[in-house]
C-alpha cells in the first residue's frame, strides 16, 4: 500500500464538518481541549487533517502523543505541533486542560515566504514536541510567552471584536514563530520499528474499512495474517490502546457526528453501525461514554 493510500484510509478529520460546522471554511479554529475531549474522547485514535496544522498545548498530567513514526511520552505542561495530513493520535489523562488550535496550511506558508525558515532554523513540515520540564531558564521565560499567546487567542475568539479575524491571523503567526523558536530544544522521542508502523497503519486502515460491520477482532488478526498477541503489543506501544479499545473509540466517535449532526433516531444510528439490538447499542453507548445517546444528545444540543 502506498502512502497515498495509506492516508486515504486514516479518517480525515474536518472540525469545520464533524464537530464545529459554524466555521466549516475557517482558517483557524480554537477551542478549549476539554471541549474536543468530551466530543471525541480524550483517548484520541489516529486520524489526520488534511490541509490542516494542529497545535495541542497540554497544561498537566502525563501525556502520550504518536505522530507519524514517533512516539512521545512526557509530563504537562507540553505542546505538539502536528503537520498538515500527518497521522496522529494521544491520550491525556482525565483532568487534562488546555488548547487546541486548527490552522489552514495556507498560513504557515505565508509564514515560510515571509521569510520564517531564513530567519530560524525549524522544521515546521515534521512533528514537534516541546516539554516545559525539559527547558532551559531562558527557554522557559519564551514558554511563559507562548502560554500567553494562547490565552490572548482564547480571549480573542470568545469575544466579538472589531478585527477579529485580523487579531487573531496575528496572534497565530505570532504563536508559530514562537513554536519554531523553542523547537530546537525537543522532548525525546521513540522510533517505532518501521514493520511495526506499518501493521498498525494497516489495522488503522481495517477499523476505517469495516468498523460498521462489528467485526471482532479475530477477523482482523486474520485478515492482516498476524497474531492477536503481537497486534496488541503493536497498538500499546504505538497509541497506549488495546486493539480492541481503537475498534471501539471509532465505533463511538461516529455515534457521537451522528447524534450530534444527524436526526437519525438512536436505533437507526445502531443499525447503521452494524448493532442488530438496540439495548446492547443503549449499554455499549453509556459504558464508553458514561451517558445514555438521548443525554448526549441533548448536551450537544
Amino acid at each position: 500500500m502506498t502512502d497515498s493510500e495509506h492516508s486515504a484510509w486514516i479518517p480525515n478529520i474536518v472540525l469545520g464538518q464533524d464537530y464545529d460546522q459554524r466555521y466549516i471554511d475557517a482558517p483557524i479554529h480554537y477551542d478549549v481541549l476539554e471541549n474536543l475531549a468530551g466530543f471525541f474522547g480524550r483517548d484520541m485514535p489516529v486520524h489526520r487533517h488534511a490541509q490542516y496544522l494542529q497545535i495541542h498545548y497540554i497544561d498537566r498530567g502525563e501525556i502520550s502523543f504518536h505522530i507519524d513514526d514517533k512516539i512521545y511520552h512526557v509530563t504537562g505542561p507540553a505542546c505538539f505541533l502536528t503537520p498538515p495530513s500527518v497521522p496522529h493520535s494521544f491520550l491525556t489523562e482525565a483532568d487534562a486542560k488546555g488548547h487546541v488550535l486548527t490552522i489552514h496550511q495556507s498560513i504557515v506558508w505565508q509564514l515560510m515566504k515571509d521569510g520564517l525558515e531564513q530567519e530560524i532554523e525549524s522544521n515546521l513540515g515534521e512533528g514537534i514536541c516541546l516539554e516545559r520540564g525539559s527547558l532551559s531558564q531562558e527557554q522557559r521565560r519564551l514558554w511563559t510567552r507562548l502560554a500567553q499567546n494562547l490565552r490572548n487567542i482564547r480571549a480573542e475568539w470568545y469575544q466579538e471584536l472589531a478585527a477579529k479575524n485580523l487579531a487573531l491571523d496575528s496572534l497565530v503567526r505570532l504563536l508559530i514563530i514562537r513554536i519554531a523558536r523553542l523547537s530546537s530544544r525537543r522532548a525525546e522521542s521513540m522510533t517505532v520499528n518501521n514493520d511495526d508502523l506499518r501493521l498498525f497503519h494497516r489495522f488503522s486502515d481495517l477499523i476505517e474499512e469495516h468498523y460498521r460491520e462489528q467485526w471482532h477482532l479475530p477477523q482482523y488478526t486474520q485478515e492482516m495474517g498476524v497474531s492477536e498477541s503481537r497486534l496488541n503489543q503493536i497498538c500499546q506501544r504505538i497509541s497506549n490502546r488495546s486493539p480492541k479499545k481503537l475498534i471501539h473509540d471509532r465505533i463511538v466517535q461516529e455515534c457521537k457526528r451522528l447524534l450530534t449532526f444527524s436526526s437519525l433516531s438512536s436505533s437507526e444510528i445502531c443499525y447503521q453501525l452494524g448493532f442488530a439490538d438496540p439495548a446492547y447499542f443503549s449499554r455499549f453507548f453509556k459504558k464508553h461514554t458514561g451517558v445514555t445517546a438521548q443525554q448526549y444528545r441533548k448536551q450537544q444540543q
